[in-house]
């Protein structure tokens, strides 16, 4: 009768990781979280799956980084992709026998019933409040304001990752939920080959990280660029789905001055993040953005739309904005261009607020602790 409950003992937790678009990473803040935890879970003796869709996974690619792939395909569509292949992920879930999982963003609340039935203890990371996001029609809306009442009921363990989004289901909905942030490990790749690809000096060049979203204000960079005086190039990486009108529309409108190198990831995308003069971070919408964390852990002055969100991550370390005026960020890009040694300060200042309150290792022991309990 001893013998199976010791074999018990030592097997590896398993755990799923669901909901995103899978790794490696080639989106944003969940796939990148998805990612990080999912390699340093592995290197604490956890077995971990990760859900990842089909059209964006290398063909073929069945493990990566020490966790398991599933790939399941969904619909191509705006509206769609998302819910559909978390409950094809959950349906598949249901069979696996995982001790715990993880599913993030609260639109995929509707599904959690699905891991219950199957006894599958679950926490769902909810980011921030997407109902806000500017991208989504009058349904997309009503989806992501009732997805944010089940997310205070359904899940056994509700994540936020910042301080006013747990503040926010406290005080509107009476919900309590377990905080845990992003992280960031700095590693400056050697030599940094994507400066030389795109023409470009250390700390010679203006930086922004995000998806082309309205909510995200890239129009709005461009347009306070425009005001700056000097030569120094802003690079503005990023891209995203279903916004093929709204990216052309500010694209055109920029001067010769903005470049667009696309979506970039991994060692040009830690290349870029350790060598730029500043970082231009002017999201409005959710809660502890990786881009942001990446950028102050790696020094840069960071420019800072004044949001509850942004403030909380960088504190006195970031020069800020009103993302609405934007000539309040050219004035900041000004006073950078003109003062790079203070600029540089205060990216010193900026990578040692990252590194006393932001660790992937830190992050990744809460999640262990976190599976633990709902396995236990």
């Amino acid at each position: 009768m001893h013998a199976p409950r010791t074999q018990e003992r030592q097997r590896p937790l398993h755990v799923a990781l669901l909901g995103s678009r899978g790794i490696p990473c080639r989106y944003g803040g969940y796939e990148t979280l998805m990612e990080e935890l999912a390699a340093r879970l592995v290197e604490r003796g956890l077995r971990v799956t990760v859900y990842c869709r089909s059209h964006l996974t290398p063909k073929g690619l069945t493990s990566y980084r020490g966790a398991e792939l599933v790939v399941l395909p969904s619909l191509r569509t705006k509206y769609l992709e998302t819910p559909i292949h978390t409950l094809l992920s959950c349906l598949d879930a249901s069979h696996r026998g995982f001790d715990a999982a993880l599913v993030v963003n609260s639109a995929n609340a509707l599904f959690l019933p699905l891991l219950s039935i199957a006894g599958i203890r679950h926490a769902l990371h909810v980011d921030g409040i997407e109902k806000r996001r500017a991208k989504w029609g009058a349904v997309g809306r009503a989806v992501y304001a009732l997805s944010e009442r089940l997310a205070c009921v359904l899940p056994d363990v509700l994540v936020t990752d910042a301080e006013v989004i747990r503040r926010h289901y406290e005080e509107r909905y009476g919900a309590t939920s377990t905080a845990i942030t992003y992280g960031v490990d700095p590693d400056p790749p050697q030599p940094p080959r994507i400066l030389e690809e795109l023409n470009l000096k250390p700390r010679g060049y203006f930086l922004y990280v995000s998806r082309f979203e309205p909510e995200n204000n890239p129009h709005r960079v461009v347009e306070a660029y425009a005001r700056v005086q000097g030569e120094i190039p802003m690079i503005m990486v990023g891209d995203a789905p279903y916004a093929g009108n709204f990216i052309r529309a500010f694209k055109e409108r920029a001067d010769a001055r903005v470049h667009f190198p696309g979506a970039i990831y991994g060692e040009g995308y830690r290349g870029l993040m350790a060598n730029a003069l500043a970082y231009v971070q002017a999201t409005e919408v959710g809660g502890t953005h990786p881009a942001l964390v990446e950028a102050m852990g790696y020094g840069n002055c960071v420019l800072v739309n004044n949001t509850p969100e942004n403030r909380e991550v960088a504190g006195d370390a970031g020069l800020y904005f009103r993302a609405g005026a934007p000539h309040t960020l050219s004035e900041q890009l000004e006073w950078v261009r003109a003062h790079p040694s203070a600029a540089r300060q205060r990216g010193k200042r900026a990578a040692q607020r990252a590194a006393d309150r932001y660790s992937w290792d830190a992050v990744s022991s809460q999640y262990a602790q976190l599976f633990q309990r709902l396995a236990g």
